[in-house]
């Protein structure tokens, strides 16, 4: 008779147990109540930005504290600038002298240097003339020994150089005539534009010693002072945005069926149970993961659950980071 009510007692307590286990999803919000709604358990995530500067320098101005709500566009912080400047104004000198360049060779020669040379060719036939007049003359006189051979050799040279300042005259016009050379005009062409890309990136530089808020949100963190001097890997603010606003939840694979991206679910907090907040599921991951630390027992810590995201419509201060909040996706009839 013990032996019979021993083994009663077995049996039932072995029952509870399963029953107990069985439960468990019930107790975890990871099945479907009686009235077919689902709910779930998450936690808030909002994003956060790590704010810096792209450029090296020393902190001017930090214009927002910890806590203080900004909008997009906003000037957070100030870098000295006068450094920028002088390469800016450097930059501009260079690119103002290849311009000039440039041009000039575009341009050609002026007329006024086409005259000169001109007359610079003039000049030297007319002294090509009177050195072939003078030798011709020494020609003639030299049989009657009026004058020296040494003369006669004189006048022949004087003939020879004069002719061939001729040539050079006559090179120097056809040069000019012709204008520069193609190749030459590509090189400064290049060379202006390597001038004006300096000039594009000390420009930017520049305009990068201002720091603007890259969206709407509330400063977390200031990690910089005015008089700090500051590198381009170095954090200055750290924003949370305010928009998206997300929650990150889990569920087994036996309620996948019950969900899907799209769906429009609400979600409440413990601290404002009475204000539900409008979302749906956007994302919800393809690959199974052990159940997170958050909501895992000694006895789930084996299992495998799928995440998911839910975009929350129009977030508002009530939701922080972190924040444990209750999904309730609506059964098949309010799908």
């Amino acid at each position: 008779m013990r032996r019979r009510l021993v083994a009663l007692l077995a049996v039932l307590a072995l029952g509870a147990l399963a029953a107990w286990w069985f439960d468990l999803p019930a107790r975890l919000g990871w099945r479907d109540s009686g009235d077919g709604q689902l709910t779930l358990y998450g936690n808030v995530d909002i994003r956060q930005v790590q704010l810096g500067f792209r450029v090296n320098g020393r902190v001017a101005e930090m214009k927002f504290d910890e806590g203080d709500a900004i909008k997009p566009g906003d000037l957070l912080a100030r870098l000295d600038a006068k450094p920028y400047e002088d390469a800016v104004a450097a930059a501009k000198a260079q690119a103002d002298a290849q311009r000039a360049t440039y041009e000039k060779l575009v341009a050609g020669p002026r007329a006024a240097e086409i005259a000169q040379a001109r007359a610079a060719l003039q000049e030297r036939i007319a002294d090509f003339e009177n050195a072939k007049l003078a030798y011709d003359r020494s020609v003639q006189l030299r049989p009657g020994q009026t004058i020296s051979q040494a003369a006669l050799d004189n006048a022949q040279a004087a003939r020879d150089s004069t002719a061939a300042r001729v040539t050079s005259a006559r090179e120097a016009l056809q040069l000019l005539l012709a204008g520069n050379r193609s190749e030459d005009i590509a090189v400064a062409k290049a060379s202006f534009a390597g001038a004006e890309a300096n000039l594009s990136a000390a420009r930017t530089a520049l305009e990068d010693t201002s720091l603007r808020a890259p969206a709407a949100g509330v400063i977390l963190s200031r990690l910089r002072e005015p008089g700090a001097i500051v590198a381009t890997s170095d954090i200055v603010f750290v924003l949370s945005l305010d928009r998206p606003v997300w929650v990150r939840s889990y569920i087994p694979e036996p309620q996948l069926g019950l969900i899907h991206p799209g769906l429009e679910v609400t979600v409440t907090s413990d601290s404002a149970p009475g204000k539900p907040y409008r979302g749906k599921i956007g994302f919800i991951s393809p690959v199974a993961e052990f159940t997170p630390k958050s909501v895992e027992t000694p006895e789930l810590r084996t299992d495998l659950v799928y995440r998911l995201r839910i975009i929350i419509d129009e977030p508002d201060q009530g939701l922080r980071q972190g924040m444990p909040v209750t999904v309730h996706v609506p059964g098949p009839s309010g799908s």
